[in-house]
């Protein structure tokens, strides 16, 4: 039976932490993830956990320290924000290539400068193509949910990637709701025992990790790392499915929220799903076939499943929680529409929207807007302007 519990989405993390047991945590303090840190510290000093807290002295150093006890053979984990991980930002190219299934929480602030503490997503789409797994967290219960499966993912024989779950700062990490913990031993059967295929200590079967890798191997290499990325979409859908029997909750690559007759429907990642759908259910009432997607995996991402939910749709925006400052678009929207694109899905018409950068308040008010502009676009057939900014002094 599961334990009800009130907890902020920082305390849910650190409290699948330690039901995880992980064998090395290596952190550095930032806003507004370091309270997962300090939880866990209090874990290991009240020997609840047999973990070795390494406290280093920056997030180069966090990162270096997971990389050097996974490849050791140890089960690995961090957390960080923004600047922090942009620190570490060579080693996480390092740890994906090396194959190395290290879990990092990345509690999503926006990245300096101008400097800011709050959220959007530029951290993490900063980091969209190093190689990482990246699974979205809307509440604190499926940020809890998604470490929990993790390092099922990440350790997987035909995945072997380093996982970033990533949840909304403040708005997630530091708001406090009812959550639902799976009991420590059926969390400790869920996720097992690790055990390395490989490993720099293992001294019967030596072997090299991140060695000089010229033109005669790089290549075979790189290319083996991004069939792994693809392998982790079925694997992501397998461990969901182990879940899901285990707790009763369903997560799939995608949420679809009233898209089955859907005309008009929105994209958009994390915690603003849960104002969206508040709005697309006042929608409803009003007789407006409103629809949302929330896309909760983002690498791989899954474009089969994108493409499918909007096909059917007459107009489509995007949110995106980040700027590419490309003069074209956001980093989400890019790759909506290349998906709907490879997919031959050309009926809906797709605008854009960048929002809630620096942690401005993204209200119903401001959603219900988007789905006016969309509305009126079916009613006109005129798209106008596509790559557009919500709630912003012009």
């Amino acid at each position: 039976m599961s334990i009800r519990e009130r907890l902020s989405g920082n305390e849910a993390v650190a409290t699948a932490m330690k039901q995880i047991n992980p064998d090395v945590v290596a952190a550095f303090p930032i806003t507004p993830s370091t309270e997962i840190p300090q939880y866990f510290s209090s874990f290991v000093a009240n020997g609840q956990v047999d973990t070795e807290f390494v406290a280093v002295e920056s997030e180069h150093s966090a990162m270096s320290a997971c990389i050097g006890a996974s490849a050791a053979g140890a089960r690995a984990m961090t957390a960080t924000s923004s600047n922090g991980m942009s620190l570490m930002w060579e080693m996480l190219y390092i740890a994906a290539s090396s194959r190395l299934p290290i879990v990092m929480n990345l509690v999503n602030r926006t990245v300096s400068g101008p400097l800011n503490i709050h959220n959007d997503h530029s951290d993490s789409m900063g980091a969209r193509d190093s190689g990482w797994i990246q699974i979205y967290s809307e509440t604190n219960q499926e940020a809890y949910d998604n470490f929990l499966m993790a390092n099922r993912i990440a350790e997987h024989k035909d995945v072997r990637l380093p996982v970033m779950i990533c949840q909304d700062g403040f708005i997630t990490s530091h708001a406090i709701e009812n959550i639902e913990l799976v009991e420590d031993d059926k969390v400790k059967a869920f996720v097992g025992e690790y055990k390395a295929p490989w490993a720099l200590l293992d001294a019967n079967h030596p072997v090299s990790v991140g060695p000089l890798d010229l033109q005669a191997h790089h290549y075979e290499h790189k290319r083996q790392q991004a069939e792994a990325m693809k392998n982790a979409k079925k694997v992501i859908q397998e461990v969901a499915a182990e879940f899901e029997k285990m707790t009763g909750r369903k997560y799939d690559l995608i949420e679809k929220y009233m898209m089955d007759d859907a005309e008009i429907a929105i994209v958009v990642l994390n915690s603003t799903a849960g104002t969206a759908k508040y709005v697309v259910n006042q929608l409803r009432e009003k007789g407006i076939k409103a629809g949302l997607v929330k896309p909760r995996v983002f690498r791989p991402f899954p474009v089969d499943e994108i493409a499918d939910a909007l096909k059917n749709c007459k107009a489509v925006a995007v949110m995106d929680k980040a700027d590419s400052l490309n003069a074209a678009s956001g980093p989400l929207f890019a790759e909506v529409t290349s998906a709907m694109f490879v997919k031959g899905v050309t009926s809906p018409k797709v605008i854009n929207y960048i929002y809630g950068l620096g942690g401005r308040d993204v209200k119903a008010d401001d959603i219900e807007t988007v789905y006016n502009r969309l509305s009126d676009i079916v009613k006109t057939g005129n798209v106008g302007e596509v790559y557009n900014y919500l709630s912003v002094r012009e």
